[in-house]
C-alpha cells in the first residue's frame, strides 16, 4: 500500500525542520549518515497510533539553497513568490498539508498569501502555530484564526509541547490507505530528476507517442500509469513527471522531483532510475537512489542520452565504474546505456526488468543457505571482541519480495556491519539477486534451542 504524504510548508525560519525532526522522532532533517549514502534528508517515515505516513520537510527543498544574506535582504515580494511556489508544489504532491506559522513573530503578508492559496485546494490543511513556548504566545496564536484555515494548533517543535495533539489531528485527516489494484501486474516506476528523458523512455517502451515529450524540464505534471502487455506479462509503467510551472524553473525547485518519486517508488516492484549521460550522477540522483534503497525496491540504473557521448571501446566500462563509485550502495544493480530518442538499446530494458523482478522472488533452501554460511566462515573468520568470537548457529530465508534472511548467532553484539556486507556478497556469489536488495537480520539464539 502507498503511504500518504504529509508536507510541511511555511515561510523561512518558522521551524519546519524542527517539527520534521520532532514528528519522525529523530534529528535527520539536516544530514543522516548511512554507510555509502550521505545526503541531505528531505523526507522520512513517521508513525502514530498504528498509521504510517511519509513526512516531507519542504524547508530543505526550496529556500535552503539561498544564502542567509540573500534571504535576509530579499524583498517581501520575492519571498512571497518563493514560498507560494513551495506551497503549490507541496499541495500538488501531498495528501495532507501542515501549514506552519510563527506565534512569536505573528501574522505576516507571506502567511496570508499562502493561506489564500491553501483555501483554494481540496487537500486537507492543518494550521500550526510554532514557538508557542509560553502562555502569552499560545494566546497570541489566536490571531491566526483570521487565516480561515480552522483552529491553529499552538505547539513548540523545539520542546515537543502540543505535538501529540498535532499527530492525532494528522492521522485523523489522512486519507485511508487502499491496497494497490492490478493483482498480478508488474509495476515499474520510471524515476529521475527533471529532463533526463523519463517520458521519452515511456514512449520508446510503448512504441508510440503515449506521453507528451518536451525538452523543457518538468513538462509532465502528474505521475501517469500506463498498462501494457509484453510477452504475455501485464506491466504497469508509472511515469513520474518533473515539475511543470509557468515561468523559470528555480534551482531549488528541482529537488521536488524527490517528492514526486516517493509515491511512485513505494508503489513499484522495480524502479528504473534514469541518469543523464551528459551529467552522470548528481546529488539529486543520489537522493532518489537512496529512497529506492530505503524502500527495499529492485532497481535498474539506466543511462539515457547515450547518443550524445563520444565513445570508444572502453567508454561504457568507464562510465559503469564511475556510476558504481558514485552509487556504492547500489553495486548489485544492472546498468543499461540507452538512447530513448533514437531507441538504441531500449529493447533491453523490459527483459532486464522482468529478470530483476524474478530475482526478487528467488528463494534459497535452508540446507544450501547454511552451507553458504559455513563456506563463508571458512574463507573469512567472523570478528571477535574481548576474546569472544562471533558464531553462526543457524540461518534461514524467511520471505521473498525482497529476499529476507535471518541468522541466529551466539552474540548479536559481535555482528559488525562489514561482516554483514561480506555475507551479503557471499550470497550474491551463489545467487545473483540481480538488481534486488537483500534484507539480513541477526538474532541471538541459545545453542540448546
Amino acid at each position: 500500500m502507498t503511504k500518504p504524504l504529509v508536507a510541511i510548508v511555511g515561510r523561512p525560519n518558522v521551524g519546519k525542520s524542527a517539527l520534521f525532526n520532532r514528528l519522525v522522532g529523530r534529528p535527520i532533517a539536516i544530514v543522516e549518515d548511512i554507510p555509502g549514502t550521505t545526503r541531505d534528508r528531505l523526507y522520512a517515515d513517521g508513525e502514530w497510533s498504528g498509521t504510517t505516513f511519509t513526512l516531507v520537510d519542504t524547508g530543505g527543498l526550496q529556500l535552503t539553497w539561498l544564502p542567509d544574506e540573500v534571504i535576509n535582504s530579499a524583498t517581501p515580494e520575492h519571498l512571497i513568490e518563493q514560498v507560494r511556489q513551495q506551497a503549490r508544489l507541496a499541495i500538488d504532491e501531498a495528501d495532507l498539508v501542515v501549514f506552519m506559522v510563527d506565534a512569536e513573530a505573528g501574522l505576516t503578508p507571506i502567511d496570508q498569501e499562502v493561506a489564500d492559496l491553501l483555501r483554494q485546494t481540496d487537500k486537507p490543511v492543518i494550521l500550526v502555530a510554532n514557538k508557542a513556548d509560553n502562555e502569552a504566545r499560545r494566546l497570541a496564536a489566536l490571531e491566526f484564526y483570521s487565516l480561515g484555515l480552522g483552529d491553529p494548533y499552538a505547539i513548540s517543535a523545539l520542546h515537543g509541547t502540543g505535538t501529540g495533539d498535532l499527530l492525532d489531528a494528522i492521522v485523523s485527516a489522512l486519507p485511508k490507505q487502499q491496497p494497490e489494484p492490478e493483482p498480478g501486474s508488474i509495476k515499474v516506476a520510471i524515476v529521475g530528476r527533471p529532463n533526463v528523458g523519463k517520458s521519452s523512455l515511456l514512449n520508446a517502451l510503448l512504441g508510440e507517442e503515449r506521453a507528451i515529450v518536451s525538452e523543457i524540464p518538468g513538462t509532465t505534471r502528474d505521475a501517469i500509469d500506463t498498462v501494457m502487455e509484453w510477452e504475455g506479462q501485464r506491466i504497469v509503467l508509472i511515469d513520474t513527471a518533473g515539475i511543470r510551472r509557468r515561468g523559470r524553473i528555480e534551482r531549488g525547485i528541482e529537488k521536488y522531483s524527490v517528492i514526486r518519486s516517493l509515491k511512485a517508488i513505494s508503489r513499484a516492484d522495480v524502479a528504473l532510475l534514469l541518469l543523464d549521460a551528459t551529467d552522470m550522477v548528481t546529488a539529486q540522483d543520489a537522493h532518489i537512489a537512496g529512497y529506492i534503497l530505503e524502500e527495499n525496491k529492485s532497481v535498474i540504473v539506466i543511462v539515457n542520452k547515450w547518443d550524445l557521448i563520444e565513445k570508444d571501446t572502453q567508454t561504457m566500462v568507464e562510465f559503469t565504474e564511475r556510476i558504481r563509485s558514485e552509487l556504492k550502495f547500489l553495486d548489485y544493480v544492472p546498468v543499461a546505456f540507452i538512447s530513448a530518442k533514437t531507441r538504441k538499446r531500449v529493447n533491453t530494458v523490459l527483459p532486464t526488468t522482468l529478470k530483476v523482478r524474478e530475482q526478487r522472488f528467488q528463494r534459497i533452501g535452508t540446507s544450501e543457505l547454511n552451507q553458504i554460511v559455513q563456506d563463508a566462515v571458512s574463507k573469512h573468520a567472523p570478528p571477535s571482541k574481548a576474546g569472544k568470537r562471533l558464531k553462526f548457529l543457524y540461518a534461514t530465508q524467511v520471505s521473498v519480495d525482497p529476499p529476507t534472511f535471518v541468522f541466529f548467532v551466539n552474540d548479536l553484539r559481535l555482528v559488525h556491519f562489514s561482516y554483514e556486507r561480506y555475507l551479503e556478497n557471499q550470497l550474491r556469489e551463489r545467487h545473483e539477486f540481480l538488481g534486488t536488495p537483500l534484507k539480513l537480520y541477526f538474532r541471538n539464539r541459545d545453542r540448546d534451542e
